[in-house]
């Protein structure tokens, strides 16, 4: 199913590339969160990829954390980092069991198939190998979805999507099980960012280079009477203190590892060394019977 205009979501990363520097508050809060969780573990990992950002950016913000000796980065625009590569995560150029650890930073949500590059991913990690990867979840920017779908009904007499749509946490592990992950774990966080109104929300999406790259999207100019209306329903319905606007980012973190016969595995039933029923004090019944009644 094809839901994302990729070549338009290549065209806005590389406006956003050339001033990146401007807006990277929210992949420098998920990057800092995702190398928490790396120093966590207590392994080195001596090849990484990391996708979605370039690896001088990332590599300035290890400064030897993380347990990675060397890291490749690539992205679907070029950039002027080393060790750079250019390419697309819906077909990953690299060869089977090649890498120790994958990082996918804030790239994920904007593929079609996410599924299919999860089971690339893992495809691509050595047995034992780590991914770590976050993306934005379905809770992103409902307060500026909710204000477009307002506005619009209301002066337009319909909807056309605004915001892209986007996985549950729920989703999360399913899909990296389905993918051939072993334990795979997937929580999400909502980071909250306020602004002076809905126009500047807007321009920093613009900067990070995550504007509406949905293929049935409105394809001409936006009423200027409606984006005003839109504005307006959003400072009254998500004020934040100081006259502001409330924006919330859920990020959706992923952790999975590539099958290895030393990681841990579920006990056969019946193979436990203590009894669920003793730890609850209460009596266990064999399975199809069930206790008397009280009378």
């Amino acid at each position: 199913m094809q839901i994302f205009d990729r070549a338009v979501k290549r065209r806005q990363r590389q406006r956003a590339m050339l001033q990146a520097a401007d807006f990277d508050f929210l992949r420098a809060a998920v990057a800092d969160r995702l190398l928490d969780r790396l120093e966590d573990i207590r392994r080195t990992f001596p090849l990484a990829l990391v996708q979605g950002c370039d690896s001088a950016w990332l590599q300035a913000r290890l400064q030897g954390r993380g347990g990675i000796e060397t890291l490749i980065s690539m992205d679907a625009v070029p950039t002027a980092a080393p060790l750079h590569m250019v390419g697309d995560e819906e077909l990953l150029p690299f060869a089977e069991r090649r890498f120790d650890l994958v990082i996918g930073l804030l790239n994920l949500h904007w593929i079609n198939d996410l599924p299919g590059a999860l089971i690339q991913i893992q495809r691509v990690l050595k047995p034992d190998g780590l991914f770590l990867g976050a993306m934005l979840g379905g809770a992103t920017l409902s307060e500026l979805r909710q204000a477009w779908l307002a506005a619009e009904s209301e002066l337009e007499g319909g909807v056309s999507p605004r915001v892209s749509p986007m996985a549950e946490t729920l989703d999360g592990a399913a899909l990296l099980q389905r993918a051939g992950f072993a334990l795979p774990v997937a929580d999400s966080e909502v980071i909250r960012v306020t602004y002076a109104d809905a126009f500047r929300l807007m321009r920093d999406l613009r900067g990070m280079g995550e504007t509406n790259a949905i293929l049935d999207r409105r394809k001409s100019f936006t009423r200027r009477a409606t984006l005003l209306r839109m504005a307006e329903i959003y400072q009254q319905k998500f004020p934040a203190e100081g006259g502001r606007i409330a924006a919330g980012f859920e990020v959706i973190t992923l952790t999975g590892w590539s099958p290895h016969d030393s990681q841990q595995k579920p006990l056969r039933p019946g193979m436990a060394a203590n009894r669920l029923a003793a730890a609850l004090d209460t009596v266990e019944y064999p399975l199809g019977d069930r206790a008397s009644p009280k009378r």
